[in-house]
């Protein structure tokens, strides 16, 4: 059956679960029984050396798999198992490529019941083999927030919301090898977050959006939440659709996993070359902002920081990269940030000190601003420690914002309008640093900064 936007809306219910009813109306009408196109994607997930996904969406149900083959080399062709698409599943699939060899660029074909179909398939580029073998490859990764896409039916009244959407261009013409969304990677309006069906028909309308497909086929795509994209403005864990939520995120999104056993939620880990990735859950475990200073508030829980800290000490990566939807570092942010669990983040910035790891970097998104903060901490063991380094990014397509009186702000680097900011891992040996770039709707760059190993805690 193929669904369109009216007949999602209105249309009777069948059940999917306990969490969630997904609208249909096609049972009655005379339509095709099987999707012959695409509704969204294809997208590639997180990288990894000897495999890859490929997240898409079909218009209805369908038999869906990919053949693919390193590039130059046809007679090599393979193919996926089969996957069947149905509405249980929001019409989506995570089809997985395997016995991929590294270094190797491999090219696609989408076929919906065993028939090639009229949407460009994407190149698959498998990261090299480097370790013990040669230095680390330069690589670069973009990273953004916020993108609201206009609804004039749902949205409130007024000038419209959102806007920018060329900006997913030069994002295209980065040839990055990676994106990280850094939540509110959607907006719930108000009457979306009354339902389950709401919440299932938002992610289906943006996830189509014309300007963002090409991009969303141009690189790998990874993504945490923020509040705009798990619930209400400012959810927290109390919210009762969370279950929705995440089913959705984990339906629409092609991360590596999905917090842990026992301990639901977004955050997840995974590595590109010479950086690890950690991507952390802000909402799920969430105490209320408004709730009091006392002891024990959380933003992100015992878990969950209990799994960040062990990773971080496993890791042997030369970067490490970690994510969160709101800023973690401004002590003067009165919106969301970190600073409103202050005990919470004190206890990480102690063991932080105490452990001394090394070539960390910050990502933040939320604040409809751009600025990279650089926090000095004070001495231990007689040595001065580097700086914690923050990079808020946002918005994408939401309306700017202004910036507060950020004390760690490095002067120049506040941007008040949409824009997206890229990282490049570049160099060798001592000379392995990062240059942080942010950048406006056409590509422009509007700053641009350069973080030495030294200034990571290499000396």
């Amino acid at each position: 059956m193929i669904i369109n936007r009216r007949q999602f809306l209105t249309g009777s219910c069948i059940s999917l679960g306990a969490t969630l009813s997904w609208p249909l109306n096609a049972m009655a009408l005379s339509l095709p029984a099987r999707a012959t196109t695409l509704h969204a994607g294809p997208m590639t997930g997180y990288p990894a050396q000897r495999s890859a996904n490929i997240w898409l969406q079909t218009l209805g149900a369908a038999d869906v798999r990919v053949a693919f083959w390193p590039t130059g080399e046809p007679e090599l062709k393979q193919y996926t198992d089969h996957f069947h698409t149905s509405a249980a599943g929001f019409f989506t699939a995570l089809i997985t490529l395997n016995d991929l060899r590294p270094g190797t660029i491999y090219q696609t074909e989408v076929q919906l019941d065993n028939k090639a179909i009229d949407v460009p398939g994407i190149p698959i580029h498998i990261p090299a083999l480097w370790q013990w073998r040669h230095p680390a490859p330069n690589f670069k990764v973009l990273t953004g927030s916020c993108a609201y896409i206009n609804d004039p039916y749902y949205d409130r009244p007024g000038k419209p919301y959102g806007g920018g959407y060329e900006i997913y261009e030069p994002m295209v013409a980065e040839a990055a090898d990676l994106m990280i969304w850094l939540g509110d990677n959607l907006y719930f309006r108000e009457a979306d977050i009354e339902s389950p069906g709401g919440m299932a028909m938002r992610y289906w309308s943006d996830r189509a959006f014309p300007p963002l497909q090409k991009f969303l086929r141009s690189t790998r795509q990874t993504a945490i939440w923020d509040d705009h994209d798990y619930g209400a403005n400012d959810s927290d864990s109390s919210f009762v659709l969370k279950g929705t939520s995440l089913r959705l995120f984990q339906n629409y999104w092609a991360n590596p996993s999905y917090g842990l056993p026992g301990t639901p939620g977004v955050f997840t880990q995974f590595s590109l070359n010479d950086a690890d990735f950690f991507l952390l859950d802000d909402r799920w475990y969430r105490d209320a902002d408004a709730a009091p200073l006392s002891r024990g508030k959380m933003m992100f829980g015992t878990a969950q920081m209990t799994w960040l800290k062990n990773a971080l000490l496993s890791s042997r990566a030369h970067f490490k990269i970690v994510a969160a939807g709101g800023q973690l570092f401004n002590d003067d942010d009165a919106y969301e940030g970190w600073n409103l669990y202050p005990e919470e983040r004190q206890d990480f910035m102690d063991w932080l000190q105490n452990t001394n790891i090394r070539g960390l970097l910050f990502l933040s998104g939320d604040r409809h601003i751009s600025e990279l903060m650089k926090r000095p901490r004070p001495h231990y063991s007689g040595k001065h420690d580097y700086p914690l380094w923050e990079l808020t990014s946002s918005p994408l397509n939401s309306s700017p914002a202004k910036g507060d009186n950020n004390p760690y702000r490095v002067p120049g680097t506040l941007v008040e309008a949409r824009n997206y900011c890229s990282i490049d891992f570049l160099g060798q040996g001592t000379n392995r640093h990062l240059r942080l770039c942010c950048k406006d709707t056409h590509g422009k760059i509007l700053w641009e900064h350069k973080i030495t190993g030294r200034e990571l805690g290499y000396i």
